[in-house]
């Protein structure tokens, strides 16, 4: 069984790389297409030494641009990758602009090449039409031949959306395949000593999207309220490019360091090692709850709601206020305390990538769009 599988972005690496390493196992021919999307090799390349991953057979070295411009130069390049391989199955994860574009080429060469495209991360839904990245989801989900969930309130979005069953199959969170490795790789890794910080004793922070970092007035309410945080412990950041030149001449508190941005193996070790983490990502929000670290987002709604369900994650009343985002950050810390890998979510148990392989082997024809 020959297989594309697409990476774009840096959330799309750690979960791409337990796939290949399955597909190799079950003894299938895994192509690995990197987009290029980011380009930059402090956010792309160290994953491949971290994950383990081989260099990718293609590079398309799509780099920056507009929503647009990205997706066309994928779609444009992708189009001449998938007419030379001609594999059986194309593979496109999570929700970034790569992940659209390749879908769109896959459905539009279907019928010629005879390939199917699975979705691994199917059915996530924020019900936010202003994330560029909701659009990318609903999308990618209509186009799939196979759509993989990883929680399990996806199937109920994706029936209510009209997909049928058949073409649903529920896989869990290859995302965790990879935290669960990494650490127990990596055990004894202890990255916050390099900042004079002890394990449980510093709170971790990342922001990076546009509605918390691009507005200056909305990044100094949040910064008031890092800081009355900071007062309690003390915070670490590593900032964002895109947080990075807002930031410059506003007043830091002391107890909050920036620095550049992790590689993926340390932060992880950073995520496991901290007292809680204040994100305005979605990968973060599954990390801390499969390692049971506090979270507090910085959005005004979530499309991981299972992470709130089971109390480790909490959203900050929206618009965020420095008083909110001390409040909320409070009651998380003042909660119940934090537990090693609690694996309450099912398939979240570091062996999401081998089911996703099994489905791809086990889908008939039939089941999909092609071949019907």
């Amino acid at each position: 069984m020959k297989t594309i599988v697409v990476a774009g972005a840096r959330p799309n690496f750690m979960k791409v790389a337990p796939i290949l390493q399955a597909l190799t196992r079950r003894g299938h021919s895994a192509v690995l297409v990197h987009t290029g999307q980011h380009f930059d090799a402090a956010m792309s390349d160290t994953f491949f030494a971290d994950l383990g991953m081989r260099e990718p057979d293609h590079h398309l070295g799509v780099g920056a641009g507009t929503h647009a411009e990205q997706t066309a130069r994928v779609m444009e390049r992708f189009e001449v990758v998938l007419n030379a391989e001609r594999p059986g199955w194309v593979v496109v994860v999570g929700d970034v602009n790569s992940t659209m574009a390749a879908a769109l080429v896959t459905a539009k060469l279907r019928p010629l090449i005879g390939c199917r495209l699975a979705h691994v991360e199917a059915g996530l839904r924020s019900g936010d039409w202003r994330m560029p990245e909701e659009v990318n989801r609903v999308v990618t989900d209509q186009l799939a031949d196979l759509l993989l969930t990883h929680s399990p309130e996806a199937a109920a979005h994706l029936a209510n959306e009209g997909v049928p069953a058949r073409r649903i199959a529920f896989v869990g969170n290859v995302m965790i395949d990879s935290l669960f490795d990494t650490l127990d790789r990596t055990a004894t890794d202890a990255p916050w000593e390099a900042y004079g910080l002890t394990r449980n004793g510093y709170g971790l922070v990342t922001l990076h999207r546009p509605s918390n970092v691009d507005s200056v007035e909305r990044l100094a309410e949040l910064l008031r309220g890092l800081a009355k945080v900071a007062d309690r412990l003390p915070l670490l950041w590593p900032v964002h490019p895109r947080a990075r030149a807002n930031l410059a001449g506003m007043t830091l508190p002391p107890r909050l360091q920036l620095v550049d941005p992790a590689r993926y193996r340390d932060m992880t070790h950073l995520v496991d090692g901290c007292a809680i983490v204040i994100t305005d990502s979605g990968g973060l929000q599954e990390e801390t709850t499969a390692l049971g670290v506090p979270c507090v987002t910085l959005r005004e709604a979530t499309e991981r709601p299972v992470t709130v369900t089971l109390g480790t994650n909490r959203l900050v009343p929206w618009p965020p206020t420095a008083e909110g985002i001390f409040e909320t950050v409070g009651a998380a810390l003042d909660g119940v305390p934090r537990t090693y890998r609690p694996a309450t979510v099912p398939g979240w148990d570091g062996q999401a990538s081998e089911r996703v392989v099994v489905a791809l082997e086990e889908a008939r024809p039939a089941d999909g769009r092609c071949g019907a």
